[in-house]
């Protein structure tokens, strides 16, 4: 209880009232495509949300070896998308087990800490340094809202199948944060002469349970 409390609001864009503790933005599950008994409706609903945070942390992490400037963010971006890879596998590979439709719910949706549409805009028009402290300061946002995500699933998640998968996902994140935080530091200064992007929502982390994302449209 004391994370949930130190969770905040849901993205009012998918805002629906529904009778899974909150609120969130997935459909009802039709007769015959309710989770298996192992499954509760915290681990459908955090699978169904870092599906779409990897798919867009991965799009960004694809930019790197034509626009960044640092061999060894380039690396770390390879590696990262590997990663995501990998964890969209698994995601995908637990949500059949789970039983429950995937109907991806949060398409098109900039939800806190997600890599945000604009961002990829932002990304794909940029280069040098410019980009390099958009990937990184995306990412980062990112892999945050992701361990929180993951957190909140060990600690109310029911499958054994998610809730490992979910503290698989938070150690791997926890090291690429240290990473990116490492080449961060050694970025050169901004000068004043050049343009910086604004954080997006994607730099906004929210502390909404996994619990309170599952909806009805």
């Amino acid at each position: 209880m004391q994370l949930r409390r130190h969770l905040l609001t849901l993205w009012s864009a998918c805002a629906m009232v529904v009778a899974l503790l909150a609120v969130g933005c997935t459909s009802q599950p039709t007769a015959g495509s309710s989770p298996g008994p192992a499954f509760n409706a915290t681990d459908t609903a955090w699978i169904l949300l870092m599906i779409p945070m990897a798919e867009r942390a991965q799009l960004l992490t694809d930019l790197a070896p034509s626009r960044t400037a640092d061999p060894s963010l380039a690396q770390l971006a390879a590696k990262t998308g590997s990663t995501l890879r990998g964890d969209l596998r698994r995601l995908r590979a637990v949500l059949r087990l789970s039983g429950a439709p995937d109907t991806h719910p949060h398409e098109g949706h900039d939800m806190p800490g997600m890599v945000s549409l604009g961002t990829l805009e932002k990304a794909a028009a940029t280069n040098g340094q410019a980009f390099d402290r958009i990937l990184i300061d995306a990412l980062r946002a990112d892999f945050t809202q992701s361990r929180l995500l993951c957190a909140d699933e060990q600690t109310h998640g029911q499958a054994d199948e998610a809730t490992e998968l979910a503290a698989a996902i938070a150690r791997s994140t926890a090291e690429q944060i240290t990473q990116l935080d490492k080449l961060r530091a050694a970025q050169p200064a901004t000068s004043g002469d050049e343009t910086t992007v604004a954080p997006g929502p994607d730099a906004t982390v929210s502390r909404t349970s996994v619990a309170s994302r599952t909806p009805a449209l």
